[in-house]
């Protein structure tokens, strides 16, 4: 008979919907375990996603730049990338956070990391297999925090192909660039893998079977990034992939273009069509499953029927974010502290988003589309990066923020921002939609000259002067 342990809190997985949950109860006193069978913390994303994911992405850009204007201006790389080179850069950056999560854990002697498998025996109770034998726990709340993972479909020759872990996992399995690379899926993560290694001089095609890339986003917003693309990446819409074969030392992927078929030949087949949530083992005994986009949750991240079990983070499927999963798991330990009663939500509309592609674009909140669908009469406010003096410092010139305001009030409701600094930029313009700021506000705000975020402030001014 296995002893049970009683704990607090105990959390499935250790990745963005669990940790910052398991160091703030720690410190609050809990005895808190996560249970996760990589053994570390931070999930997929230290692991293969955003991290390594964006490392690769900044040592790209940084090439891109140094081969266009500026780059020309200072006599430019003076040789092709070293592929090679930018994965050891990602591997040290991976390597590093690790040691920061370690050092991190061992300072917070209440909150213990067990590497193994855990699977619900009751709505209190979880049983762990480790390499060391058997465990089993009793907690006074849960935290299914088991995020999701790479999907592959059933189809035929996907063994053939590479996915984002293949790229971006610690020492990954590709470690040198193909010459030609086919993309089957137009997401934000094969249109951001097609953008960085068509900077680094691959041929590149994406294949996708609806009729846009970056499907679920504002349409307007996808078509200035989709304007801004390098025109040397293909891009094959409405076209569902039928199978991938090796034909004659190559790999080809045969596609459906209406009644023809047709076919695109290639080096690398990288399969990015999404990402799905994974329940933990034992749920569904306890009448949880998936439906939908992951497994369902009120906006205090409680399961729905168990007040003790909380969901935050992917598996959800409400904001597959890091960033989102971390707010999610505080939301979580705020609600848990306060004896499983509501006293904090989530607001899935304050997370912004960013697509890393060449041209980068970021969203959050309401936007043109999203807020017709939910009929919020919106005025619009833009500032183009032609007039920006940042982005002519760069020769980066391609690209707007746009802001969306409540027409009634002016009070800020969302905005993108497609080019020069999207990523940083697109966070002040969610805080300040988050604190219900109004375009006076903003217009009064004296931001920084020359940096494209004063843009903000005179996209405001345009609506009141």
């Amino acid at each position: 008979m296995v002893p049970v342990e009683e704990i607090d809190t105990l959390c499935l997985g250790a990745g963005g919907g669990a940790y910052p949950a398991g160091f703030a109860l720690a410190r609050a006193g809990q005895r808190v375990v996560l249970v996760d069978p990589k053994g570390v913390m931070s999930g997929n994303c230290l692991a293969e996603g955003c991290v390594p994911s964006k490392a690769v992405f900044e040592a790209v850009e940084l090439h891109r730049r140094l081969s266009g204007p500026v780059g020309r201006a200072v006599g430019g790389l003076g040789g092709p990338p070293d592929y090679g080179a930018i994965i050891a850069w990602k591997d040290g950056v991976q390597r590093r956070r690790y040691g920061q999560h370690d050092r991190e854990l061992a300072a917070t002697p209440s909150l213990q990391l067990v590497a193994g498998t855990g699977r619900l025996v009751d709505p209190h109770t979880v049983e762990v297999t480790t390499p060391d034998g058997e465990r089993r726990y009793r907690a006074t709340s849960i935290i299914l925090a088991t995020g999701a993972d790479v999907f592959v479909p059933p189809l035929e020759g996907a063994e053939l192909c590479v996915t984002s872990r293949d790229l971006f996992a610690l020492e990954p399995s590709v470690t040198t660039l193909p010459a030609r690379l086919a993309v089957i899926g137009g997401g934000y993560v094969g249109l951001e893998v097609a953008c960085m290694y068509r900077a680094l001089g691959v041929e590149v095609t994406v294949i996708e079977a609806l009729p846009t890339v970056l499907a679920g986003m504002d349409p307007d917003f996808v078509a200035l990034i989709v304007a801004g693309l390098d025109p040397a990446i293909t891009l094959h819409l409405s076209s569902p992939v039928q199978r991938v074969a090796r034909v004659e030392g190559a790999l080809r992927v045969y596609v459906s273009r209406g009644d023809e078929e047709t076919w695109v030949d290639a080096d690398m087949v990288l399969l990015a069509v999404g990402r799905r949530p994974v329940l933990a083992e034992g749920a569904s005994e306890l009448g949880l499953a998936l439906a939908g986009h992951g497994l369902a949750v009120d906006p205090s991240m409680q399961v729905p029927g168990y007040a003790h079990l909380y969901a935050p983070g992917d598996v959800n499927g409400r904001s597959m974010l890091f960033h989102s999963a971390v707010r999610q798991s505080l939301v979580a330990a705020h609600n848990i502290l306060a004896g499983n009663r509501v006293v904090d939500r989530v607001d899935v509309d304050a997370v912004p988003a960013t697509v890393f592609t060449t041209p980068s674009g970021a969203f959050v909140g309401l936007t043109r589309a999203s807020g017709a669908a939910r009929g919020v009469d919106l005025v619009e406010a833009a500032y183009a990066f032609e007039e920006d003096s940042r982005a002519q410092i760069l020769g980066d010139t391609d690209g707007e923020i746009r802001l969306f305001f409540d027409a009634g009030s002016l009070r800020l409701r969302g905005g993108w921002v497609v080019g020069v600094d999207a990523a940083q930029l697109v966070g002040q313009i969610g805080e300040a939609t988050a604190a219900g700021l109004s375009a006076y506000d903003l217009a009064r705000f004296a931001d920084q000259h020359p940096m494209a975020a004063e843009g903000i402030g005179k996209a405001a001014r345009s609506l009141v002067g």
